[in-house]
């Protein structure tokens, strides 16, 4: 492929309003061949891995899901992907295909949407952006006045909105687990490393989260002390 194919694909991409255009799963079902070659990746990588003694499980998350039929054809895809691997390589590895809920309409669908995924991860930078409605990159041109005025007690993008987005992360949590039982669920983004919204975290049942690694020391005292406050491990 030239050169000049190439950018004038990505020329025919631009979009308006990215942020909600063609991006996360969408453009895995609309380009397949991208979903495609990031799964063969991770699996062959995984395998790599095996053949020098060291045992890795992937956790292969399918972006921006709003649907449960968004998940059931990149998950598909994913397993055709890993088992025509597993086929050339005479060998295979346990993987997991689950999914981020960053989408209010996700969170509302968790049942349905749990009995397709080993796992949740919620996004809670972007679901903070869909439920707000409020831009993460230009919320600095507000939010003084919003603080200031009483209209926010904090930054939601810092500290997690416990009234609008912890609802959803409640409701979702819960209502996954019971269609799953096995559903893992954990948080990834800015929110995983604050210590208040680490504790609700803990108290609603999410099991684990991630966030920037300069953010980790912080997030494990938080943790440390989510579990003593809540009394568990």
């Amino acid at each position: 492929v030239s050169k000049e194919k190439v950018l004038e694909k990505i020329d025919s991409l631009h979009e308006v309003n990215p942020m909600l255009g063609l991006r996360g799963c969408r453009l895995g079902i609309v380009h397949p061949e991208i979903s495609e070659m990031q799964a063969r990746a991770i699996i062959e990588a995984a395998l790599n891995v095996k053949a020098k003694g060291v045992v890795a499980i992937p956790d292969i998350m399918v972006p921006l899901v709003g649907t449960v039929k968004e998940l059931e054809h990149q998950a598909a895809l994913i397993r055709r992907v890993a088992s025509a691997v597993f086929e050339e390589r005479k060998d295979t590895v346990v993987y997991r295909v689950g999914t981020m809920i960053e989408i209010p309409r996700a969170a509302l669908l968790a049942d349905d949407i749990a009995k397709v995924a080993d796992f949740f991860s919620f996004g809670t930078n972007d679901l903070t952006q869909m439920t707000f409605g409020y831009s993460r990159d230009d919320i600095g041109t507000f939010l003084p006045t919003y603080l200031g005025g009483g209209i926010l007690r904090s930054d939601p993008f810092q500290v997690l909105d416990r009234d609008g987005v912890g609802k959803l992360v409640k409701m979702a949590t819960a209502a996954g687990k019971a269609a799953n039982p096995k559903l893992k669920v954990g948080v990834c983004g800015e929110h995983g490393g604050d210590p208040s919204s680490i504790e609700f975290f803990a108290s609603v049942g999410v099991d684990y989260v991630s966030c920037s690694p300069f953010r980790v020391p912080i997030a494990r005292l938080g943790a440390a002390q989510a579990a003593l406050k809540l009394g568990s491990k």
